[in-house]
């Protein structure tokens, strides 16, 4: 025997060992996805019988068994009257304020000269980033109002590197005051 036969031999009897717990595992996953599937047929055969003897007991079926399995992608939107029933009910309204008619069926940006459509409370999407970082710094001016008209509002200019750092010094103590 050579020594590059004995060499390959010592190198396959080492992986051979190395994957024996890895097929053992693999082996082990054929198995339990066999059970699920069997456990799946039985479920599929019996589905028209639960349907049948359910009610008989008080059972209920899940609308997701009734209608099968639901295809991918949005579900329809069919349910106008729930999502508008929180706001009716006094709750807090979320999403998109309705669009004002217009040509194309969108808002301007409630900033003066921006010109892009509004996505968010009237404010296209640098100027919502803008007015969200003002409120959470306590600076928002009071003519930044939610969902105001479009082209109403006077932009401002922030200060920059040191001055915005003693601007936020300031509104932090100004918010601690009161």
């Amino acid at each position: 025997m050579s020594v590059d036969k004995a060499f390959r031999d010592m190198i396959r009897n080492e992986i051979e060992v190395q994957l024996k717990p890895l097929r053992d595992v693999v082996a082990r996953l054929e198995e339990g996805t066999a059970d699920l599937d069997a456990l799946r047929n039985v479920a599929e055969r019996l589905a028209p019988l639960a349907e049948v003897v359910g009610p008989l007991f008080g059972a209920q079926i899940p609308a997701a068994a009734k209608a099968g399995r639901r295809g991918p992608g949005r579900p329809p939107a069919a349910r106008s009257s729930v999502t508008a029933a929180p706001a009716a009910a006094g709750g807090k309204r979320r999403g998109r304020k309705p669009a004002a008619a217009g040509a194309d069926g969108s808002r301007a940006c409630a900033i003066i000269g921006c010109g892009k459509p509004s996505r968010t409370k009237g404010y296209c999407a640098a100027h919502y980033q803008k007015l969200r970082m003002l409120e959470k710094t306590n600076r928002r001016p009071s003519d930044w109002k939610d969902y105001a008209d479009p082209d109403s509002v006077d932009d401002i200019k922030l200060p920059r590197g040191r001055a915005a750092s003693k601007a936020l010094a300031a509104a932090a103590q100004a918010g601690h005051a009161g």
